[in-house]
């Protein structure tokens, strides 16, 4: 979670306020009372052991729900049961995000999710050879206070126009790579349907915005690119080498 929402969260919490953690199971945020995944209390913390946030942990067994928040059934509490939920990085992964979005409106008086930009779900991994995480469903972002969803196209892998690089990940900030937002009353999500053509050229747009690529470095790329599937050995290490001269 961006350090600054931690902080702000824990500030607008009474003492007795009711806190839901949805996903939480990786990181699970300390200072909530309930949590909601489909995996189990016993191995939570699978990514940062002993969750997130100062403890000790509020939750317990009891208080921690195991199914799937995507299931199209109403979660098991009464509207505004909750005085604050959080949903972090966990949106972008779930097959129903908008389901998820109404649920945390219904049953939380105000919340704050979380979720990767266009950006970080643009970061070429070369030992993965994708563009963000392969599991990741969605590319997510945030327009005037409502969450857009548009299915992140698996063709997004293998064109070179829409990745950040590794070198320009080094330039990447935490604002690059999160982006949150705090709701009161109703988290508002909808889906930007795609029929026909997806929309890259206007991702590649957003890339080169944001890095500012030469012309030259754009152009030895696509040469690389048109390459690969044919130079191997020494002619692609010659490539690389003369990219690495161009970028200074």
């Amino acid at each position: 979670m961006i350090p600054e929402n931690t902080e702000r969260i824990l500030g607008m919490l009474d003492e007795d306020a009711l806190v839901l953690d949805v996903g939480g199971w990786a990181a699970p945020f300390n200072r909530a009372t309930h949590v909601l995944d489909v995996m189990p209390y016993e191995t939570r913390g699978g990514l940062v052991p002993g969750g997130y946030g100062p403890g000790p942990e509020r939750f317990t067994k009891d208080t921690w729900v195991v199914r799937d928040m995507c299931d199209r059934e109403p979660w098991p509490w009464p509207d505004d049961y909750f005085d604050f939920a959080i949903c972090v990085t966990t949106l972008e992964d779930v097959r129903d995000p908008i389901w998820v979005c109404s649920e945390l409106s219904r049953v939380a008086k105000a919340g704050y999710v979380e979720v990767p930009t266009i950006f970080s779900e643009l970061a070429y991994s070369r030992t993965e050879a994708c563009v963000g995480h392969a599991h990741h469903r969605w590319l997510c972002e945030i327009e005037d206070g409502e969450l857009v969803f548009m299915h992140k196209w698996h063709s997004l892998n293998g064109d070179w126009r829409v990745r950040v690089v590794p070198r320009w990940q080094e330039q990447m900030t935490l604002e690059d790579h999160l982006q949150g937002l705090f709701w009161e009353g109703e988290l508002r999500a909808r889906e930007r349907v795609v029929i026909g053509r997806y929309p890259t050229e206007e991702l590649i747009a957003k890339v080169r915005e944001r890095f500012q690529p030469s012309p030259l470095e754009l152009r030895l790329k696509q040469l690389r690119a048109e390459a690969v599937p044919r130079v191997t050995g020494p002619l692609r290490r010659a490539a690389e080498r003369a990219l690495r001269r161009a970028r200074g």
